[in-house]
């Protein structure tokens, strides 16, 4: 196994790890700080028809099998797609609820809205990840199809 690969599988294990944990995390009332958040948000998008507990119980079902999914590596193009997805949805709150991720002052971030931010060191993992699974799938393409 050369180092790329170890560094690719790395990144999948420790994103689903990170998926996993905080969607573990909401099925528990009070353990995740986004709790209140994450139903507000839903709440918003779905234009009242997802909300409260249910809402919270649904996020943190589809967030433990992402990462199920990245620790085992299924599906990969999938999994990085809609995680991705997800990622952008993380930014909602930014629009819907900007008194909750900014300071009074509107120049700096809440704890809320940098809890928001780290996000993008994720999405720069997301994207990584999809553009090597696309190298790595014209590359087998290139030499399965030179036989």
């Amino acid at each position: 196994m050369n180092s790329k690969n170890t560094t690719f599988k790395s990144l999948y294990i420790t994103i689903g790890f990170v998926f996993f944990v905080f969607g573990i995390l909401k099925f528990f009332p009070s353990l995740s700080p986004a709790e209140q958040l994450a139903e507000q948000t839903i709440n918003k998008i779905t234009f009242g028809l997802v909300s409260g507990k249910f809402a919270l119980f649904s996020l943190a079902i589809m967030e433990s099998l992402l990462g199920i999914a990245f620790i085992f590596q299924l599906k990969k193009m999938v999994i990085i797609h809609f995680a991705l997805f997800h990622m952008f949805c993380t930014f909602l709150p930014f629009i819907f609820f900007p008194e909750l991720t900014f300071n009074s002052s509107s120049t700096s971030f809440s704890i809320v809205g940098q809890y928001i931010v780290k996000n993008i060191i994720i999405i720069s993992v997301l994207l990584n990840l999809r553009l090597a699974y696309k190298a790595n799938f014209k590359t087998d393409l290139v030499i399965s199809g030179s036989d």
